[in-house]
């Protein structure tokens, strides 16, 4: 039987924080831990993702946390890998304080980042950061940790993973060698005894998860599929499975926003959260989908352990990661607090060496899902059809010729629309010539086929006929008065009005 938070040990105060965050009962890694952190121990505790590590230790170690004179502090600091995982733990830490009265402060990149010094420089009770931009700060002088009474590693095998072991040795150096220190992950293996666990003074031991464990609650499945079709077999999935709260993890940025684009082509309500985004980008992103407004998330392995959602349907892996232990990480993103939830794996045939890597870690074989709603051969013929478009667009021949082409056929649309008006125009022209021709006078032929006037080219004179305007020109005196013009302007119209002029002079 589980021991109710108040017998645990932690104070009046913490307890009605306990009941103000909707806690009934502890989960075993808390029930398990919080007595060790009030005895002030160091603890390496290993859990699975969704079982309460945050209220594990911000619960006691706040409950016996002081608080600091103005302009000085921190004297707890928590350190995280990602942004969202220090928002996540600055949250539970805000809504303990509202019975514990600590100032708290969380610091992470993307952010500017003058704000974070101002709050610095009034003094903080709780700081929770990244290693990068903690080092930013350690570096500007605008942070002492030479008070720290309480340091927390969370997802310290993460941190190992992502390469911040050099920045950790910095921070973890800078504060004092007296002091509390609790490591949590999701699980403990060599490396992390022998990288963080000898900076451990006689630890307690915490392990309810061992490595490779899953969750009972989420059900496995494997889909067999190529590159080209996995957009289709995506899209098969929604349809089939549903649409509402679903995690997908892409393993590039690249891929990941590509897989975006694509879903919102197709009408889905849909947001990318990767490390190329901003601050503002991917906080707006997990509170839209954690209010509904967005249905589907496309995410990396970097967010893999910092999205910390509930209700989520179940989880895609569109492309498999090539460490079985993120493939853990990714699928506990369901089934959480005891809900069920499962997870779909697409298998191209280059990652079969990652599903049997995954499969001899797990201790189990996951089974293939049929789906009514896909056909491969009609996907792939469909992915052909997509790239020949595609070739087709990124050859220049092929490009230059298709551009010719529309513009051949602008042309004749243009001409065949031009046509019946300047028949018109020339019938109306012709009509009202042979009404105003005077008696007697002969028939003048103008030009029918024109719709418009066109400028006559003049005719090219011989050679003999160049020699004698030569001639003449040279023995002429240049005169004020306007030149008649040559017979040979008999533009439409023209010889008409010439005819008129020279009856009238008589």
């Amino acid at each position: 039987m589980t021991t109710p938070f108040n017998e645990l040990g932690l104070s009046e105060k913490t307890l009605a924080a306990v009941e103000r965050l909707g806690y009934s009962e502890p989960t075993p890694v808390q029930a398990q831990a919080i007595p060790l952190v009030l005895e002030g121990r160091d603890i390496i505790a290993a859990a699975k993702t969704g079982t309460g590590k945050t209220a594990a230790f911000s619960l006691p170690t706040m409950d016996r946390l002081g608080r600091i004179q103005r302009g000085q502090g921190p004297l707890m600091l928590v350190v995280s890998p990602t942004r969202e995982l220090a928002d996540q733990i600055g949250e539970v830490c805000r809504a303990i304080a509202t019975s514990t009265h600590h100032r708290i402060l969380t610091v992470v990149g993307g952010l500017s980042l003058d704000p974070q010094i101002k709050q610095l420089k009034h003094g903080v009770d709780i700081l929770i950061a990244t290693p990068g931009r903690l080092i930013d700060l350690m570096e500007r002088e605008a942070v002492r940790l030479s008070n720290v009474e309480v340091l927390i590693l969370d997802e310290a095998d993460r941190m190992l993973d992502m390469g911040f072991w050099p920045q950790m040795k910095k921070i973890i150096a800078a504060c004092p060698s007296k002091r509390q220190t609790l490591l949590f992950s999701a699980t403990i293996d060599d490396q992390i005894t022998k990288s963080v666990g000898s900076l451990l003074h006689d630890p307690a031991y915490v392990e309810i998860a061992h490595r490779g464990e899953t969750a009972d609650t989420v059900d496995q499945f494997v889909i067999p599929a190529t590159q080209t079709t996995k957009a289709d077999l995506l899209k098969a999935v929604l349809e089939e499975k549903g649409s509402n709260r679903v995690i997908v993890f892409a393993r590039t940025r690249s891929r990941a926003d590509s897989c975006t684009r694509r879903l919102r082509r197709a009408g889905y309500a849909v947001e990318a959260i990767h490390s190329d985004r901003t601050q503002a980008q991917r906080k707006r992103a997990l509170e839209n989908f954690s209010n509904g407004k967005t249905n589907v998330l496309v995410a990396t392995d970097v967010l893999a352990r910092g999205i910390d959602v509930t209700e989520v349907d179940y989880v895609i892996n569109y492309d498999l990661p090539n460490q079985p232990e993120d493939y853990v990480h990714r699928i506990g993103r369901t089934g959480r607090a005891g809900e069920t939830g499962f997870a779909v794996s697409f298998v191209s045939p280059e990652q079969q060496p990652w599903l049997k890597d995954i499969e001899k870690l797990i201790k189990k074989t996951i089974p293939e899902m049929e789906l009514a709603n896909f056909d491969p051969a009609q996907a792939e013929a469909d992915a052909a059809a997509r790239a020949t478009r595609a070739a087709g667009r990124r050859d220049p021949e092929l490009a230059a010729a298709a551009a010719e082409y529309a513009k051949t056929q602008k042309k004749r649309a243009a001409q065949s629309a031009h046509e019946p008006a300047a028949s018109d125009q020339a019938r109306a022209g012709k009509n009202t010539r042979k009404k105003t021709r005077t008696p007697g006078q002969p028939p003048v032929k103008t030009n029918q086929k024109a719709a418009r006037p066109q400028k006559a080219k003049p005719s090219q004179p011989k050679p003999s006929q160049k020699k004698a305007a030569g001639k003449a020109q040279a023995g002429s005196k240049p005169s004020s008065s306007t030149p008649k013009r040559s017979g040979s302007d008999m533009r439409p119209g023209r010889a008409h009005r010439a005819a008129v002029a020279k009856r009238r002079s008589r």
